[in-house]
Parts: C-alpha cells; structure tokens; sequence
C-alpha cells in the first residue's frame, strides 16, 4: 500500500525547557530518526519543522508562522504529499515500530485510523488518515476561522470516522515530552532483556545493513574463539565472519545463510584449537610425571 508521511517536528518543546527535542538521543541515535525508520517505506517523507541532518532523505516543510501548532503544522505538511493516505507522526517516539505503522496503515477505518495506548487514549499523532476527508476539513476549518493557526487536532478528528488501533509493540505510543520521559526511554532501552536487540538494530542502522542476525550463533562462535583460542579472538572473529558474508553476498549468496556458513566454518576451528591445545596439554603433563617419576 502506497502512503506518505508527516512527521512534526518543530514544536517548542516548553517542558523541556526549549531543548531541540527531535535531535535528543536515544540508544545513541536522534529522535527523529528513530521515528523515520519506522515509516522507512514511505513513497514521500515529509518533515514539518527546521532542517537537520537525516539518517535518511526527507522533504522539508514549515508552517507559517512558525510555532502556529500541530494542526497549522499537519496542514503545512499535507500540501506536499499526494499518496490516498497519510501517515502522521511527532518526531518524539523512540519506540515506534514498522509493525504498529504497518497496522494503522491497513486498519478499515472510513476516514483512516488512530493509535489507542494503553491507557486507552488515542494518539492522533500516531495515526494514518485518508487525504481526502483529512484536506476537506482542514479546508473547512480555514475558512470558518480564518485559518488554522492554534487550532487544536482534535478541531479535525472529531469530524473524521477513525479505527482504533492497538500497539504492535507496548510503548509505541510513548513520547519524550519531559527530561523524565527521556531518561525513563534511555533506561529502558538498556535493559537486560532488550538491550542486544535495540543495540543490533541500532547498528545495523547506523551501517546500512538489513540481514538477519543470528545472536545465539555469533555470541557462541564469540565464546569459542575467547576461550578456544584467546579472550581478543573474539571480536576479531566475529569480524572475519561478517566479512567473509559481505564476500559470499557480494557474490550472489543469500546473507543469512553466508552468515550462518562462515560461522560454523570459524566455530569448528576454533573448537579444534581448543582440543589441540587440551591435547597439548595433556602431553606435556604426561611428559612432567614421567620426567618426575624417573
């Protein structure tokens, strides 16, 4: 399904006393960004706010004047987008997902659908709105106050018929609004239970990469190598496999299965150092009895 996207991103951000809140890092990356990859398949991005360096391009857009609100903003954004549906987004939600993208994007709402969290509020900056109806009563708006200037999104939704959608993932719908929410959204990308998942996918970002990865393997070929051979090995090897996949892909391999082959090709000799070494071993003890009791 074809679609576009507005992204807001130039409110003031007063109860972050004024900080430049879409370029505030989460697990090392920008909040605007983190919001961009989840509507990575947009036909046309569009971002509503000051330019800045993307991960990714973007079209650019201001409301006039500037700080005229969410809904002067969505208005702004919407005249440079053509796709039947719209998806619109604040540009302070480190945990949105393309799954939760991908449920509003194909709910059966009329006039579109919005997200609902868990506290069973809708979101209507986490939404996918039909062009049509969402133009027709901004336009109607306009012309009844003159302009749409400090009017509030719900002038708009009240009139649209919108699914109600839930969460692919739980805190999709969370937003940085205070120096509290930001901390709480750092904390929880870190935890145990997540954190090599958020930091694979951080990375493979930040590199350009999209393969699957197998963690078990890795951390065990990882483990092999330290132990088999030595602790430095480790890294090194984990290196090696990936670059012998990016040669095996380059080459026509699928990546997941170059990744898995040069893996369990490193795995095996590293598990042969080990028992060369215990042979080793063993050797040499036999050979100091042997000498001590002599």
């Amino acid at each position: 399904m074809t679609y576009d996207a507005i992204v807001l991103a130039g409110g003031a951000a007063r109860r972050l006393g004024g900080a430049d809140k879409p370029g505030l890092l989460v697990g090392g990356r920008p909040l605007l960004d983190r919001v961009l990859d989840a509507c990575a398949d947009a036909a046309t991005t569009v971002v509503v706010g000051g330019r800045r360096p993307t991960a990714r391009p973007v079209r650019w857009a201001r409301e006039e004047p500037p700080g005229g609100g969410p809904l002067a903003a969505l208005d702004a954004g919407l005249r440079h987008t053509t796709a039947a549906l719209v998806l619109v987004l604040s540009a302070d939600l480190p945990f949105l997902d393309a799954r939760t993208v991908r449920r509003l994007l194909d709910a059966p709402g009329a006039d579109g659908a919005v997200l609902r969290d868990p506290d069973g509020r809708d979101q209507p900056l986490v939404a996918a709105y039909r062009a049509e109806p969402l133009r027709r009563e901004i336009a109607l708006l306009a012309t009844e106050h003159g302009s749409v200037t400090g009017l509030p999104l719900r002038a708009v939704t009240a009139e649209l018929d919108l699914a109600h959608v839930t969460a692919a993932a739980p805190l999709a719908s969370f937003d940085c609004d205070t120096w509290d929410d930001l901390a709480a959204a750092r904390a929880r990308i870190r935890e145990h239970g997540t954190v090599l998942e958020s930091w694979i996918t951080a990375a493979k970002t930040e590199l350009g990469i999209d393969v699957d990865v197998d963690t078990k393997t890795l951390l065990d070929l990882a483990r092999d190598a330290a132990h088999g051979v030595a602790r430095p090995a480790a890294p090194l090897t984990t290196f090696l496999v990936g670059y012998a996949a990016a040669r095996a892909e380059a080459a026509g391999a699928d990546p997941a299965e170059a990744v898995a082959e040069a893996s369990a090709k490193a795995a095996d000799l590293a598990l042969r150092w080990a028992a060369e070494a215990a042979e080793t071993a063993g050797a040499e003890g036999t050979a100091a009895e042997e000498t001590g009791s002599g």
